[in-house]
This record gives structure tokens, sequence and C-alpha cells, in this order.
């Protein structure tokens, strides 16, 4: 079993090395002589690269004959010689603090005329990330007006696809990520009183995530935790504010484990008293259709069998559910934890391998009220690794206390009283 490392710094050469290599093969099958690379999940998977920068523009610019170069704000350019063992320190490039937000010259300007200088002004078919969030259209724009002998083409995710198969020495990084997961659910649960405010919950699950696990530290996961609660919990994607934790309702909660930026999302549903008999019954449904999922992820299957295994009990039971049942999960930066590559649906029939790594999240949001439970998983040789370890059922939490008077951190303690439901 491979050992993580004892600093991202230390991550061996050889791992990059390896993974820059099969993003040149990519590059070679799409035809594209040089790829530009601006997702920070990328820029740290090819390069170990690690800072809060990503506000402003930054690059790797990789030919497919020769090494990886790095371009972001002088400043930042320091960083990078501290974290990204991935690319040679004199391949590193800090634009000047002068060009940082402007109105009247972009960074890309200044990218543009150094790549010129260093002989890449000519003819070349060039990848670029269109969906990425920090590729920006003044980027574009600079590049397109200083290297117009390029032709600009859209990478469809490259790196991403790339990434997909996790090596041994991620499998091990995703599965501590997993168990900063747990322990930042259990966390979550255990903090959960009527009437407490839903920020204070909050604060205790953003402190477990940083705190991490035993021998493993935590980090800052790309999306906050979500707390769709009471009414609320009819739709995903909600955060917290300062109202009171409610009895006989539902309360969701999606968090991820993160470590070294490798990230395991996980959700669950709790009820602090007695749970109306539909919530019980859409969750007994909800939990059986996902076990069926389960059953059906390996090697070679597709996402569209795992969620037909899902539908197919749902609907029997009465249900249905348009969003996708889950996607692929590795590094992650904000806003987002996912790959942006294989999604389970109808339809997707890309073939699972061993080592790709997946959130399955059965969210049902109904009128009113809503469940979601979730697993980070990976494909094993034989069937599934599931990287958390909490029941799956609905949780109803006795309440211990109607007090209202809770400080933002009390402690360690957060035993809650709490068991799984029983289906009507």
């Amino acid at each position: 079993m491979v050992q993580p490392p004892a600093g991202i710094e230390s991550l061996e050469i050889a791992e990059f090395a390896t993974r820059q290599q099969r993003v040149k093969e990519r590059m070679a099958e799409q035809g594209l002589e040089l790829l530009l690379i601006t997702d920070p999940a990328n820029l740290y998977y090819l390069s170990g690269y690690n800072a809060w920068s990503f506000y402003t523009a930054q690059m790797m610019v990789l030919p497919l004959d020769g090494p990886p170069m790095l371009y972001m704000r002088h400043m930042d350019a320091h960083g990078a010689h501290r974290t990204a063992s991935g690319v040679d320190p004199e391949q590193i490039f800090g634009y000047p603090e002068e060009i940082v937000h402007r109105p009247d010259i972009h960074p890309g300007d200044w990218v543009a005329k150094h790549l010129r200088d260093l002989g890449f002004g000519r003819k070349l078919a060039v990848g670029y990330e269109g969906d990425s969030h920090f590729f920006s259209v003044r980027m574009y724009q600079a590049l397109a007006a200083t290297l117009g002998e390029w032709e600009l083409r859209e990478s469809r995710e490259l790196v991403n696809w790339v990434r997909i198969v996790k090596s041994d020495y991620e499998i091990e990084l995703m599965r501590i990520a997993g168990r900063v997961a747990s322990h930042s659910m259990r966390v979550a649960l255990g903090a959960l009183e009527p009437g407490r405010p839903q920020n204070h919950v909050a604060a205790e699950i953003m402190a477990a995530q940083a705190r991490g696990v035993e021998g493993h530290a935590g980090d800052y996961p790309s999306i906050v935790p979500m707390l769709p609660t009471g009414p609320g919990a009819d739709t995903p994607h909600l955060t917290w504010n300062a109202d009171p934790m409610p009895s006989n309702a539902p309360i969701s909660i999606e968090l991820a484990g993160v470590h070294r930026r490798y990230h395991a999302p996980l959700a669950r549903t709790a009820v602090l008293g007695k749970p109306s008999s539909a919530l019980q019954r859409v969750a007994a449904a909800t939990v059986e259709g996902i076990e069926a999922a389960f059953d059906q992820v390996r090697p070679g299957a597709t996402p569209d069998a795992v969620t037909r295994a899902f539908t197919q009990v749902i609907n029997a039971h009465g249900f249905e559910k348009e969003s996708r049942l889950g996607y692929s999960i590795g590094v992650g930066f904000p806003p987002d934890w996912g790959e942006r590559t294989i999604s389970f649906r109808a339809g997707e029939h890309s073939l699972l391998q061993e080592n790709m790594t997946f959130h399955l999240i059965a969210g049902m949001w109904l009128d009113g009220f809503g469940f979601e439970v979730s697993e980070p998983i990976r494909v094993a040789a034989n069937g599934i690794e599931f990287l958390a370890d909490l029941p799956r059922e609905l949780t109803i939490i006795n309440p211990r206390s109607s007090s209202s008077d809770y400080p933002i951190f009390p402690g360690t303690d957060f035993n809650a009283s709490c068991r799984p439901s029983q289906p009507a």
C-alpha cells in the first residue's frame, strides 16, 4: 500500500512526470501541439502548485514536446517555487504587479508576448480549457490578438479526463479524505439541536473539516457545507443562515472531507424529533434505490446501468428523480469538487474502470421537504469500495435540550443520541 508523503512538496517527481506524459498522449490524440491549462485543480494535478491565487490570471503552458511552463502574478510565482515540484523553477514566470486588475491591459497580453519571445509565435494547434471557471474572455482575446498564428481549439476537458483514473498514491489520499468526511459528518450530526442557529452548526463542521483526523490534516473544501433545512430541504445547494434548527423536519447536510486537495463528498439527512411518514417513505425508497445502484458498480459497468438500477427501485415506490445520480471526484478547488467528466445518468455509456472515484448522491427534492444520501466511492477490482463509513438511513436524533444558549465552539463532545429510522 502506497503511503502518502509528509508534504505535497515531497511528492515523487515521477508521479508528476507520469501525469504530464498521459496528458501529452491525449494531446497527440487530439492533434494539439500546445495546451493552456487554467483550472487550478489541473494545475495542482500536473505540478503540485497550491495557493489561493486563482482569482488572478494564472496558467500552465504545456508543449507536446518540451517542459511545462507556469505563468502567474509575480508575488505568486514565489509560492510556485515552494509548491510546484512538478515544474522546473526556471520555467516559472511572474508577470508584473502593475498589470493586475487593470482595465487597459491584461496579464494575457504579457503572457502572450513572453510566449512569442520564447519562440511560440508560429502556427500551432493550441488547446484551451473553455469550460474552466478561470479562463477568462479577456485572456482568450489577449492570446488571439498577440498570437494570431495560433489555431485555438477547445480542449474538451482534456486534463480532467486524464485525472479520472487515479494512481495508487491518489487512492490513498482519497481514503484519508473519506475518513475526514466521516468524522466531519459525525460532528455535524452531533451538533444538531432544536433552536440552535444554523451558522453555529456550520462553524463546527468547518472546524472539523480543517482539523482532519488523527495523523492526517484536513483541508478547506471547494464548496462550503450545505444545510438545506426544514421546508428548504426541498431544494439542493442551500447553505445556511442564522435561523434556528427546527424540530420534526428534515435537515440535509452535504459536506466534503478534504486531504491534500482530494475530496470525498458525503450527504446525510437527519430529523430532530419525529419524522413525517412521507419523509420516512421517501427515505426508505431512496436508500433501497442507492443500495441497488451500488450493487451494479464494477469495472466494465456503465453509469447508465447503475442509474437504471436506482430508477427502477424508486419508480416502483412511486417516485422519480430528474437530476443525475453522481459524478467523478478527485482533486478540487473552488468553486467545485467534481471533475466535470463522467456523470451517472441515463444514456451515459462510459465504461467504469478500477480506481475511478465518484460521488453517488441520491437527492430527492419534493414539495416542502426532501431527503439526501450520498457516498464517495472507488471502483474496485471486483465491485465497490466505500470511502466513508456512516449508516445511510434517515437519522433520527433525540433532542437533548431545548436551550437556545449555544456557544459557537462548545468543545469536542459531539456524541448525539442517533439511530437509523425504520420505514413507515
